[in-house]
């Protein structure tokens, strides 16, 4: 059974996710976002490769290691109140730390990644399990996210692409959204859901949407939230 995925962000008015490109220029909406966060009361929080290399702190791991690990998951802790999942299929990431704001670092991989990375991993106590041979198989992560950690509400909290997988797998079940008085109103940035090229011709499996509540918040926040039907 997956989890409860809520997609959880903050945009300026048409949709863009990237607050430096916003005008007229405004406070960062984190103070929000953070509260707004810890009362979704999520187990776990997801974002992709490049929304988690922002937190990393080393360049890079060695590169070769005397040790073989079986492609099984292994977890530092399963005690958590809450998680820090990231998407990083290929192993590119080296975290130099084992928690982000006190969440302990899980990462989903796939199997085709190096003995070294893993080394590196387990040096700097982080989790990681498997989900995929040579790609990502995202339904079987949140699957893996309830069966070994209990995870049973997720925060999707982006970017765009890791959000808009999601979304066309017909995973999504929430949107909590804060639209920001705010507009990019420029082309190139990332959106709430965006798509890699090669996914451009994919529809969501969408079949209805429905608004669950609004708030106004100071400074003409205003915090949506929807719940989402799939096929």
């Amino acid at each position: 059974m997956k989890p409860h995925v809520i997609v959880h962000m903050s945009t300026s008015i048409d949709g863009r996710t990237l607050p430096p490109r916003w005008r007229p220029e405004r406070p960062n909406p984190t103070p929000f976002y953070d509260r707004l966060h810890e009362e979704l009361g999520g187990d776990a929080w997801l974002v992709g490769r490049i929304t988690g290399q922002e937190f990393a702190k080393k360049d890079a791991y060695a590169t070769h290691t005397n040790e073989t690990f079986p492609r099984a998951p292994w977890f530092a802790r399963r005690d958590a109140k809450a998680y820090g999942v990231v998407l990083d299929g290929h192993g590119k990431i080296a975290w130099g730390r084992s928690d982000i704001g006190g969440d302990p670092i899980v990462v989903v991989l796939t199997e085709q990644v190096s003995d070294a990375h893993l080394a590196g991993l387990r040096a700097d106590g982080v989790s990681y399990f498997f989900a995929g041979k040579a790609e990502l198989d995202i339904r079987l992560a949140l699957e893996t996210l309830n069966h070994e950690l209990g995870v049973k509400r997720l925060l999707l909290e982006g970017g765009g692409i890791t959000n808009g997988i999601l979304l066309r797998a017909g995973l999504v079940d929430e949107v909590s959204l804060l639209v920001c008085p705010c507009i990019d109103g420029a082309p190139g940035a990332p959106s709430l859901f965006d798509a890699a090229r090669e996914e451009e011709g994919q529809r969501a499996r969408v079949q209805s949407i429905e608004l669950m509540s609004s708030e106004a918040l100071e400074g003409g926040v205003v915090w949506l939230r929807y719940q989402i039907r799939n096929r």
